[in-house]
């Protein structure tokens, strides 16, 4: 069977033209209005001459008109090349030469390359008048190219896959299949929609007619709670890096908002097995998916991880293959393996409608790639006896220590159950010593303060075989990652190479620095009188502009002076709109205050508290920064409590630091890297 989406698109104008079919916040497009755009955009493009097999780059920003202006081109004969929104200039312009594109649909700004490039406007041409001729459209050829992705996959050198229109068609049948999609669902998709596991699920979720809503990545987690509010999505697709930030962006509702989903398709990389085991027994009735997939295959590999979480035997299986598609297990002379494990694994090898056609200009590569039919991947596997697929590794990363190989992802896995481990990986690189060839190399990022080399180590013990074990542990503050969120094992090598700086950079004060996060809840133990003293002191030894030391530091422990002030402000708060995201239960909160006369008064009392804040995360203490009383201190009923505490009438409240012993982990909050500038 072949179809595709423009056929499917006019069918759904005709037989539900009213039902959404795409939308990002407020701007939406129904069945009828999307395949109107369809041919007014596809009309458009023919009278600029565009003709069929013309490749057309556009940015794919995650709006209506990215989907409009994809199947535009597609209705007039084009050939569609997805460009990343974040795309540098230059990328851009590479990525135009090397498909021999005729036109660029951007509103970016291109000036120097304007006379390189012939450039229209994306959000113009989303916005066209019916010309006055209407194209038809034509139904291409099974075997005609339909779009073109561009990946750096592993090489770093973009290379654009072939997608034709049967393979796009058996890429979607497969989403829908694997999943089970239905016409009845909502889908969000948070992520970039050039990158091949977004698109496939547009796909699939446009030709099953269902609604798709589109979002701006996880960075904002109350924006998905708006999407799911308001449009009430029955699903998600995911990358299991945007699980995580969603987990530490909303800790007290990631099992509400996600336990409303019917189910959530993970793809672009494999859960981990403690994050299985979680995900699963947080969200019982969330189906959780996990896929393999890429841009070569779509998702050719899925597992209803909701099945196998609990099952030691399949729990890190990353799936098996669909009806229709075939695969092999090559062994290190290129021949079919009859039989694989864990210890007699190799390269996975795909057959199936859906794998593309080749890689555009890249004939040594394709013939790599396809052989007899089969794509042949870099990814080591072996299969069981029920057709589970498991992955070791990408081949290259498997590492060889004196003969032994050592799977990567086995020791990620039993590195991530540890409690202080927050997320892993491992590497393999050259033996310092000469001795084995290579050695198994650890990054680890602590959830706390307590995490180090000896931890880790003894962790191992009775979990691996003794050569498995990772030679050297090295902490860092975050993982690199590309812009799907997968590790950039790449980038680690760099680290290794300069493993001396970087060690010695993580001493325990920079361990504290990077480490710290807001706690707002808290256990009821109580904080030793000896701790609090060191906390205190850390705080008054903070730096003062000209050395004038005119704060003050309120300690209160008394539980019911702490509630009973929390109530006074947050009644004040409510009625002056001020916002006042409260605490729970904290065992201590320090007011620091400062004489309003001294005009650093505010930066004397931030130095202070940063060092409040660090100091009790480096003893295993929480702490959050509320600053209402700032704009408050001076409300006849605080001031009359802040007398009451001996806080003079002249000081103005600058922080309360709210502590205690953390009773979850902090929110991990993703740090802008675009904000230093070097000048030189």
């Amino acid at each position: 069977m072949f179809d595709t989406l423009i056929k499917r698109m006019e069918q759904l104008a005709n037989t539900n033209p009213e039902k959404m079919a795409v939308a990002f916040k407020k701007e939406r497009l129904d069945y009828g209005s999307l395949y109107e755009r369809i041919t007014v955009i596809g009309s458009v493009l023919s009278d600029m001459g565009i003709r069929s097999g013309d490749r057309i780059l556009f940015t794919a920003v995650s709006k209506p008109e990215t989907v409009a202006v994809y199947l535009g081109i597609q209705y007039c004969g084009g050939i569609a090349v997805f460009i990343d929104k974040n795309a540098s200039t230059e990328s851009v312009w590479n990525i135009y030469q090397d498909a021999s594109a005729v036109l660029l649909l951007t509103d970016k700004p291109m000036k120097e390359y304007v006379d390189k490039m012939r450039i229209y406007s994306l959000r113009q041409l989303y916005l066209s008048e019916r010309p006055t001729r209407n194209i038809g459209y034509v139904i291409p050829e099974e075997d005609d190219i339909a779009e073109l992705l561009f990946t750096t996959g592993t090489t770093g050198t973009p290379k654009g896959v072939i997608l034709t229109y049967r393979a796009v068609y058996h890429i979607l049948s497969n989403t829908i299949r694997g999943i089970g999609m239905t016409s009845k669902e909502c889908i969000l998709i948070p992520l970039p929609l050039n990158h091949s596991f977004a698109l496939r699920v547009l796909r699939a979720a446009l030709y099953q007619g269902s609604t798709v809503i589109l979002q701006n990545g996880f960075v904002f987690a109350k924006e998905i709670e708006n999407n799911q509010t308001e449009f009430h999505c029955t699903a998600m697709a995911a990358v299991p890096a945007s699980m995580e930030i969603l987990r530490n962006l909303m800790p007290d509702r990631f099992v509400d908002i996600m336990g409303k989903f019917r189910y959530i398709e993970i793809s672009a990389g494999s859960l981990t097995v403690e994050q299985r085991k979680r995900l699963t027994a947080q969200l019982p009735n969330t189906i959780i998916y996990n896929t393999w997939g890429s841009s070569e295959t779509g998702g050719a590999l899925f597992v209803n991880v909701s099945e196998i979480a609990q099952d030691p035997k399949s729990v890190s299986t990353i799936g098996k293959p669909l009806p229709g598609i075939e695969v092999g297990v090559l062994g290190e002379n290129g021949e079919f393996l009859s039989c694989s494990d864990a210890s007699h694994p190799g390269r996975m090898a795909l057959k199936g409608e859906m794998q593309m056609a080749g890689y555009w200009n890249r004939e040594e590569l394709m013939k790599e790639t396809l052989k007899d039919g089969w794509l042949i991947t870099s990814d080591l596997v072996y299969m069981d006896e029920r057709g589970y697929v498991y992955m070791l590794g990408r081949a290259d990363d498997i590492i060889n220590v004196g003969g032994e190989k050592v799977s990567p992802v086995e020791v990620e896995n039993v590195a991530g159950q540890c409690p202080m481990v927050r997320e892993c990986a491992c590497i393999g690189v050259d033996d310092p010593e000469g001795i084995t060839g290579q050695i198994p190399v650890l990054f680890a990022v602590s959830k706390g303060t307590g995490l180090s080399e000896d931890v880790l180590r003894k962790f191992f013990v009775d979990k691996l075989e003794r050569y498995k074990f990772p030679r050297k542990i090295i902490l860092l503050p975050e993982l690199p990652r590309n812009s799907m969120g997968k590790i950039d094992r790449k980038k680690l090598h760099v680290v290794w190479e300069n493993r001396d700086v970087t060690s010695s950079a993580m001493n325990p004060v920079i361990q504290a620095i990077l480490t710290r996060r807001s706690i707002r809840k808290f256990t009821d133990q109580p904080i030793p009188r000896e701790l609090l003293d060191i906390i205190l002191q850390a705080g008054y030894y903070a730096p003062t502009g000209h050395n004038m030391q005119t704060w003050r530091f309120t300690v209160l422990q008394n539980q019911e002076k702490i509630m009973s002030l929390k109530g006074v402000i947050k009644k004040i708060t409510v009625d002056k709109r001020i916002p006042f995201y409260g605490f729970e239960n904290p065992q201590c909160l320090i007011l620091i205050s400062n004489d309003r006369r001294n005009p650093d008064g505010c930066q004397d009392c931030s130095c202070a508290a940063e060092n409040i804040f660090l100091a009790a995360h480096s003893l295993g203490l929480g702490a959050v920064w509320l600053n209402p009383l700032m704009k408050i201190c001076d409300e006849p009923d605080i001031r009359s409590i802040l007398t009451s505490y001996g806080i003079p009438g002249n000081h103005t409240v600058w922080c309360m630091a709210a502590l205690g012993y953390p009773l979850g982990e902090g929110v991990l909050l993703a740090k802008k890297k675009n904000v230093v500038a070097f000048v030189g």
